[in-house]
């Protein structure tokens, strides 16, 4: 799938995400529901750790992607909800190797807000894929 990556200035480069993703002759788009740390029973998992809920959301994320054939390289927007804006920061790392590591570089927003759907959780990632 052909990308074209839109960044006037180059900042966001060392954060793993463009301001703006084009695509042109797409055929196929899916819109991931936001995907948490939850088990395969829909319960939370490791509630008060926040890098251990981004492993297991990004592991969720890219398992509903493969069950629609789609990988974390055709992901063209990612938007992380958290309740710990300084928290979910200090695990960006963990973020930015997954996407560095499958050549993704999505456009991209960041909303602290006040619970989730379960209380435990502390992030949620919703995703927007296409090929």
């Amino acid at each position: 799938m052909e990308q074209r990556r839109v960044n006037p200035w180059s900042w966001q480069d060392q954060l793993a995400f463009s301001q703006a993703v084009e695509i042109p002759g797409t055929s196929r788009i899916l819109f991931c529901a936001g995907q948490a740390a939850l088990d395969q029973q829909g319960q939370p998992a490791h509630a008060g750790d926040m890098r251990k809920q981004v492993e297991v959301a990004f592991q969720n994320l890219e398992a509903t992607l493969a069950a629609s054939d789609f990988v974390l390289r055709d992901v063209i927007r990612l938007n992380y909800y958290t309740t710990d804006v300084e928290s979910f920061l200090g695990a960006y790392d963990i973020v930015a190797a997954r996407l560095a590591a499958a050549g993704c570089q999505p456009a991209s927003t960041l909303l602290g807000v006040a619970r989730l759907a379960f209380p435990e959780l502390l992030v949620e990632i919703e995703a927007t894929a296409a090929k």
